[in-house]
């Protein structure tokens, strides 16, 4: 058990360092479209149906992969909290119509990225 929590710290650390890091490379401003927090959030969900897929479906994986890579890495990297920080900032800055396309399209693409990236996966090794 403690060697799980070792390996869901580490990658957890490395995530979270990863999404800081695209944080700040790519600020946006009050009131606009957060573009980075977006794009990490889909990037991570397209990541993560490739790796469910990889360990789940396609290979044996060592059993601290997925804990490591999916909850921690990708867990870090991807972030609600921040998604849904942005979401009601923009909705107290008074960009309503922002904050639902924000919340919307975050949601809808995610979860399509999820599928998009299973179905590249299994397409990959057929």
């Amino acid at each position: 058990m403690i060697r799980v929590l070792l390996v869901v710290a580490a990658g957890g650390a490395l995530g979270a360092l990863a999404r800081w890091a695209l944080g700040l490379a790519f600020p946006h401003p009050a009131g606009a479209f957060p573009w980075a927090t977006f794009g990490i959030n889909v990037l991570g969900c397209l990541l993560m149906g490739v790796l469910i897929v990889e360990v789940a479906e396609v290979r044996r994986a060592h059993p601290l992969v997925r804990p490591f890579a999916g909850t921690g890495v990708l867990g870090g990297f991807t972030t609600f909290s921040t998604y849904a920080t942005d979401t009601d900032q923009l909705v107290a800055a008074g960009h309503a119509v922002t904050a639902l396309a924000y919340a919307s399209a975050t949601l809808v693409v995610a979860v399509a990225a999820v599928s998009a990236g299973s179905a590249l996966a299994r397409r990959a090794h057929r």
